[in-house]
């Protein structure tokens, strides 16, 4: 592996938080709000941020929005934090969008998981090569959600892209995790367990180094105090931790991760931190269930 890239492999193998995409009365993106969420993020000791990530909306965020949360984040964390912009839909605007992160300054892209009915395992491959060859200075991270990719694609990928150099797995199945990072070359790149801090102990157990957040916007030291232990191989604490978060983590995935980015909004809105609106396909909790929200996050003692 290049030295090229060793400040974006110990980037990875931290806390990956994924910033929400604050919306204003009229639903337009709120830059002042957005700009104080981050700075949040970064006093709360977070030092790797993913604008246009999935919690921060992305697939609902026109062109020029995504681009917009890039140069935000990009100006707003200038030398406090690494930079992974989320890029994707058709091959040609996830390069524009590569080309435009690199221009800005930022250090990485994750490539978000293609959104084609029909994904072969040689066209995945092809996809992120003419991503990753596009933009040869940038780290690139693949985000893997295709229980039926295998490892050896992705080394496949790596060996013509040497700047892969980091994967976002979001396959639920540890076991799969693990055969899977050790089929790819466990050593080769950075594992970041893509499902947050739910998956994180037993993704850690496998080799994963860094997990990706979006619970992190409401409360940056819990997931400081979930990486802190299980660097340090402290399992029952990260277990703690892991049952701190439960409840919180189980209303967003319910029903398929329905509400998986308006349960954050709502704890962030409960906190008087932003609005709690997000866009279709997604859709604000009902006034029913929002006191639950606000207890948890209330209990976190931010």
């Amino acid at each position: 592996m290049t030295a090229t890239f060793e400040t974006q492999r110990a980037a990875l193998a931290d806390v990956v938080a994924i910033p929400v995409t604050p919306f204003a009365e009229d639903g337009t993106v709120d830059p002042a709000t957005y700009r104080a969420l981050l700075r949040r993020l970064l006093d709360g000791g977070i030092t790797t941020l993913t604008p246009g990530g999935n919690t921060g909306e992305f697939y609902a965020l026109d062109p020029a929005e995504r681009r917009l949360v890039t140069e935000l984040t990009v100006e707003e964390a200038g030398e406090r934090a690494d930079i992974l912009v989320g890029v994707g839909h058709d091959v040609p605007t996830a390069v524009a969008s590569a080309r435009h992160a690199r221009d800005l300054g930022a250090s990485m892209v994750m490539v978000h998981q293609p959104v084609h009915p029909y994904v072969s395992q040689g066209g995945w491959v092809d996809y992120h090569r003419a991503i990753a060859e596009a933009v040869p200075e940038l780290g690139v991270v693949p985000y893997i959600r295709n229980a039926q990719l295998t490892g050896a694609r992705l080394a496949d990928l790596a060996d013509t892209c040497p700047n892969v150099v980091g994967v976002k797995y979001a396959v639920p199945d540890a076991s799969k995790f693990a055969a899977f990072a050790r089929d790819a070359g466990l050593d080769r790149f950075v594992w970041i367990a893509g499902l947050a801090e739910p998956y994180a102990p037993s993704y850690f157990s496998a080799g994963a180094t860094g997990f990706t957040s979006g619970l992190v916007n409401v409360a940056p030291a819990v997931s400081r105090n979930m990486i802190e232990a299980l660097r340090s191989g402290d399992y029952p604490a990260a277990m703690k931790v892991w049952e701190q978060i439960r409840r919180f983590e189980e209303l967003r995935a319910a029903n398929g991760s329905a509400n998986n980015v308006t349960v954050v909004k709502e704890a962030l809105a409960s906190l008087g931190l932003c609005r709690r609106e997000v866009r279709p396909p997604s859709k604000p909790l009902p006034e029913s269930e929002r006191a639950e929200v606000a207890a948890i996050a209330a209990g976190w003692s931010i």
